[in-house]
């Protein structure tokens, strides 16, 4: 018999269906509108479909069989399920920070699935698992308000925390994500290493860095460049960890360069 298909995770999709397809991932703590700047010029070359993670947006946290032993493989699980739901044999996917983990397991494992990969703010490791284990713990205990409040401290530099779409996304973090699926998420990054399989991601692979991210900094960006075959790095300054909300052109510039190979539909407004 075989095992019953992972159910598909909570999604919009933009653009014409027609196009290349394009997954784009979230970070941990945040949904959909992680990719608002990006995704009106996205999904004028792309047919785009955003995702949201267990516990996060519209997705429940019941896609998961237990929220207390997640990992990314399952996480993975989930946007191939997605995938497979849209008809999508192949796919471009982009994703930031635990959103891009996951499109790295993908590239790594299902590599045909894969036709190119964005890695943003991410990490082939995310550190030592105790620090995730106690946050999981702490966010079961006491609720997303116990990260929120130093959040903004994580995911922007201090110029950018304060800034209106700075503090939007903070107060998502409390409202719109729940504590089991963000603890969940903390248990799948604590499980999470990738390193010894990065030689084995064979699709095309933009790699994108804040220099003032103390999240993932830099190095981790290195790492992941270093470690898959012909990627490219881009670092950006003035950027933490949610890179693409505090520098968007930049980031939405990089992309469309990566992705360009793909391109079979012409964007009026930029080929103009």
């Amino acid at each position: 018999m075989m095992p019953p298909a992972a159910p598909a995770p909570h999604h919009t999709a933009d653009g014409p269906p027609g196009a290349p397809p394009l997954v784009l991932g979230p970070s941990l703590g945040t949904a959909l509108s992680l990719w608002d700047a990006q995704l009106p010029a996205l999904a004028r070359r792309f047919h785009v479909l955003r995702w949201d993670l267990p516990g996060h947006g519209g997705t429940p946290v019941d896609v998961l069989a237990d929220p207390r032993s997640a990992t990314v493989p399952e996480l993975a699980g989930l946007v191939l399920a997605l995938a497979d739901a849209h008809g999508l044999d192949r796919f471009a996917y982009a994703g930031v920070s635990l959103g891009g983990a996951v499109g790295a397991w993908i590239a790594a494992h299902h590599p045909g699935r894969i036709a190119s990969l964005a890695l943003i703010c991410s990490s082939a490791w995310f550190g030592e698992p105790a620090g995730w284990r106690e946050r999981a713990a702490l966010v079961r205990a006491k609720g997303t308000d116990a990260v929120a409040d130093t959040a903004a401290a994580r995911w922007f530099t201090p110029a950018f925390a304060g800034s209106p779409e700075a503090t939007a996304l903070v107060e998502a973090l409390r409202t719109d994500v729940s504590p089991e699926g963000y603890a969940a998420c903390c248990d799948a990054l604590a499980a999470f290493d990738l390193r010894s399989a990065l030689p084995r991601i064979g699709a095309p692979t933009l790699v994108v860095a804040g220099r003032a991210d103390p999240a993932t900094p830099p190095a981790h960006a290195r790492e992941l460049a270093d470690g898959i075959p012909g990627a490219h790095l881009v670092e950006l300054s003035g950027a933490a960890h949610l890179a693409g909300v505090e520098r968007p052109a930049e980031v939405l510039a990089a992309l469309l360069a990566h992705l360009a190979p793909l391109h079979t539909h012409p964007d009026p407004e930029t080929d103009r």
